[in-house]
C-alpha cells in the first residue's frame, strides 16, 4: 500500500521534463501537491529563496553548478531544508557528499517507483531515507577506498562538472570562481587521481561510477 502524502508539498528539481512529470504524477496520485519545479541547480536556489516545501527532491546530474553545489547553497542558506537526492548515480561516494552536505535521503532513480513514495514519506516525517543498494554499499567494510574521497567537496565538485566534458572557463561561470582558482582545484585533482590529462581524469570518473557513458 502508498503512503498517504496527503497534503505535502514538495518541489522537484530534474533536468529532465519527463521525470518531473513521472514524480509529478506519482506524488499527486497519493495526495501530494507539487508547487513548483526547476531545471537546473540555479533555478533550484532561485524557488527555495522564496518558498519551503515539506520536501525538494532533486537531481544532482543537472546543468550549471550540479545538483551537489546547489544542495551545498541551500542548506548554507536553509538548514532545515528535508532534501531527497533522487540520482542516477548509484555510487557510495557520491551518496556520501550528498549526505554529508545535509540531505536528508538519497533515492537511486532505478529504484521502484513506490520507493520514492516511501522516501518522500519518511523525509517529510523527520526521518532519513537512503537507498537499500546505497545503504548496503555504504555499511561494507571491505568498501575499496576510492582516491576521489580524498578530494574535497569544492574538489569534488569541480572534478564532477570537468569529467562530464565542461571547460574551466564554464566551471568557473557556473561556480562563481575565478578561472586560475578551478585550474588550482584541477590541479590537486589531478594530483590526488593520479591523471595526467582530462581524458584520464574523465576515464576515472566513469571506472568508478561517478559519470555515465
Amino acid at each position: 500500500m502508498s503512503p498517504n502524502l496527503s497534503k505535502l508539498r514538495i518541489i522537484l528539481a530534474d533536468d529532465h521534463a519527463i521525470v518531473r512529470m513521472g514524480f509529478r504524477l506519482l506524488l499527486e496520485g497519493v495526495g501530494a501537491q507539487v508547487i513548483d519545479e526547476a531545471d537546473s541547480g540555479e533555478a533550484a536556489q532561485q524557488l527555495m529563496a522564496t518558498q519551503d516545501p515539506d520536501v525538494l527532491v532533486m537531481d544532482l546530474s543537472m546543468p550549471g553548478c550540479g545538483g551537489l553545489a546547489a544542495l551545498e547553497r541551500i542548506m548554507a542558506r536553509k538548514p532545515q531544508t528535508r532534501v531527497l537526492i533522487a540520482s542516477a548515480h548509484a555510487d557510495a561516494i557520491t551518496a556520501e557528499r550528498a549526505l554529508k552536505l545535509g540531505a536528508a535521503g538519497y533515492l537511486c532513480k532505478r529504484s521502484p517507483p513506490e520507493e520514492l513514495l516511501q522516501a518522500v514519506s519518511q523525509i517529510a516525517a523527520g526521518q532519513r531515507y537512503i537507498d537499500p543498494e546505497i545503504a548496503s554499499a555504504l555499511r561494507r567494510a571491505d568498501r575499496p577506498e576510492h582516491p576521489a574521497e580524498a578530494l574535497t567537496d569544492k574538489e569534488f565538485n569541480v572534478f564532477l562538472q570537468l569529467a562530464q566534458g565542461r571547460s574551466v572557463a564554464e566551471v568557473a561561470s557556473d561556480f562563481h570562481l575565478s578561472p586560475n582558482t578551478v585550474g588550482t582545484h584541477l590541479y590537486h585533482i589531478k594530483q590526488k587521481l593520479g591523471v595526467q590529462n582530462m581524458a584520464e581524469l574523465a576515464m576515472a570518473a566513469v571506472r568508478s561510477g561517478l559519470i555515465q557513458v
